[in-house]
C-alpha cells in the first residue's frame, strides 16, 4: 500500500513539474517580461539593467531553473499591481474564498445527497419526479445567472440580504447557494443512481425478507455502500469551489482567490496569477489522493492497486 501511495505523490509530483513548465512557457510566449515593468521610454540602460536583474541573458532553462528554485521557495515574485509578496498576497485571500468554499460544499452536501437518498427510495413518486427535476435545472442553468437573479430579487428588489460582502453572517447566504446548487443537483443524481443499485441488489432483498426494518436498509446496508461515488464527488467538488470560484466571487464582489485571478489577469500580474495556479494545482493533486484512500477505508473490496 505505501508503495501505491508512493507513486501515486511521484505521479503528482510529475504533473506539478509540468504546471511550472507551462506556467513559466505561457510567461515567456506573451513576450519579454521586461515589457511589463518598463514603459516605452525606458533608457537602453535601464533595459540591459532590468534583464540582468531578470536573469534574461541566461539560456531559457537557466532562467527556468532559478525561477523554479524561487518557487519552491515559496517566492513567485513581487506584485505588479500592489508591489508586494505575490504568495503574501494570495495567503490574504485564501480564507475568504475557503469560507466561502466551506458553506457552499456544506450546503451542497445538506442537500444533494439526503435528497438524491429520498428520490431513490420514493422511486416512481411525485417526490421522486419533483427531486429530479431540481437536478435536472440544477445543471442546466448557468451559475452567473443564478447568482444574478439571487442579487435582482432578493437584495435590488426585496433589500433582504446584501448584494455583496459585509461583516453578518446574512453575506453568505447568496453567494453559497449560488456556488452550491450546480454541485448539489448533480450530487443529488449520482446518489440516486447509486442509491438504486444498491437497493435492487440480492443482499438487500434477502434483508427485506428477513424481516429487517426499512429504515436499516437504507442507512445502514444502502447508504453505507451506496456512499463511494458521491464521495469521490463531493471531494473534488470541495476542491472545485477552492480554484473555481471565479464567476461567484467576481459577481458578488467577493475578496477572494477566484476574483484576485481575474484581477491579475486585467493587470497582466503575471507573479501573482502564477502562484495562484501553481498552489491550487497542488492542493487539487493532493485531494486526489486523499480521495483514494478515502475509498479503501469506506470499501474494504476496494483495492489501490
Amino acid at each position: 500500500m505505501w508503495r501505491i501511495i508512493a507513486n501515486r505523490l511521484a505521479f503528482g509530483v510529475a504533473i506539478v513539474l509540468l504546471i511550472t513548465i507551462v506556467v513559466f512557457g505561457l510567461s515567456r510566449a506573451a513576450g519579454d517580461p521586461r515589457n511589463i515593468y518598463l514603459d516605452e521610454y525606458a533608457t537602453p540602460e535601464a533595459w540591459d539593467a532590468w534583464g540582468e536583474r531578470m536573469g534574461l541573458n541566461k539560456p531559457l532553462y537557466v532562467q527556468y531553473g532559478v525561477w523554479l528554485w524561487d518557487v519552491l521557495q515559496g517566492d513567485f515574485g513581487e506584485s505588479l499591481y500592489y508591489n508586494i509578496p505575490s504568495i503574501r498576497l494570495v495567503g490574504e485571500r485564501v480564507p475568504n474564498t475557503v469560507q466561502l468554499g466551506g458553506v457552499a460544499f456544506g450546503v451542497a452536501i445538506l442537500i444533494g445527497i439526503p435528497m438524491g437518498v429520498i428520490s431513490a427510495v420514493r422511486r416512481g413518486t411525485i417526490v421522486d419526479y419533483g427531486v429530479r427535476g431540481f437536478a435536472l435545472l440544477g445543471q442546466s442553468v448557468p451559475v452567473f445567472w443564478i447568482a444574478l437573479m439571487m442579487i435582482l430579487i432578493f437584495s435590488l428588489q426585496l433589500g433582504w440580504l446584501p448584494s455583496s460582502r459585509n461583516e453578518g453572517w446574512d453575506h453568505f447566504i447568496m453567494p453559497a447557494i449560488a456556488l452550491g446548487w450546480l454541485p448539489a443537483a448533480g450530487l443529488m443524481r449520482i446518489t440516486r443512481g447509486a442509491m438504486l443499485n444498491i437497493l435492487d441488489s440480492e443482499y438487500i432483498k434477502l434483508a427485506r425478507a428477513k424481516g429487517v426494518t426499512s429504515g436499516r436498509i437504507v442507512w445502514i446496508h444502502g447508504f453505507r455502500n451506496a456512499i463511494i461515488p458521491p464521495l469521490t464527488v463531493a471531494a473534488l467538488i470541495f476542491a472545485a469551489f477552492l480554484t473555481g470560484t471565479v464567476v461567484i466571487e467576481t459577481v458578488f464582489a467577493w475578496p477572494g482567490v477566484g476574483r484576485l485571478a481575474v484581477q491579475s489577469i486585467k493587470n497582466n500580474d503575471f507573479p501573482v496569477l502564477s502562484a495562484i495556479v501553481i498552489l491550487f494545482s497542488s492542493f487539487y493533486i493532493i485531494l486526489n489522493l486523499v480521495v483514494d484512500l478515502l475509498y479503501a477505508a469506506f470499501d474494504p473490496r476496494i483495492r489501490l492497486d
